[in-house]
């Protein structure tokens, strides 16, 4: 899958949470819970990473962490789209100027 087949997978799963919250709370998440989901994921994704450093006992640790990195890529993914960001362009744009300012850094330490 390309991130725009990725990003429409993510859409559909995301209209499917839509009706469950709807149902539970009567209204779907705001942008902005999404975030604060997102953020708890990546609390998440740490305790994992911590893991798989030995700091923490986790069980099936290569599987949770599979699962984690996906669930933040959907709220990446979920994110961009709320907020009417292009995440391939933007992705693409972020790593050009990385990799000049990089490149930029390299140079200065050269000399």
């Amino acid at each position: 899958m390309d991130i725009k087949e990725l990003t429409k997978r993510a859409i559909e799963i995301r209209g499917k949470l839509a009706v469950l919250e709807q149902k539970k709370h009567g209204r779907a998440w705001t942008r902005s819970e999404i975030a604060q989901g997102f953020v708890s994921d990546v609390g998440d994704f740490m305790k994992l990473v911590m893991a798989k450093d030995g700091l923490r006992d986790i069980e099936n640790i290569d599987n949770e962490l599979k699962y984690e990195l996906a669930d933040c890529l959907w709220s990446i993914l979920i994110l961009a789209k709320e907020y009417d960001i292009d995440i391939e362009d933007a992705f693409v744009g972020t790593m050009d100027h990385l990799e000049k300012k990089i490149a930029a850094k390299i140079n200065a330490a050269k000399k």
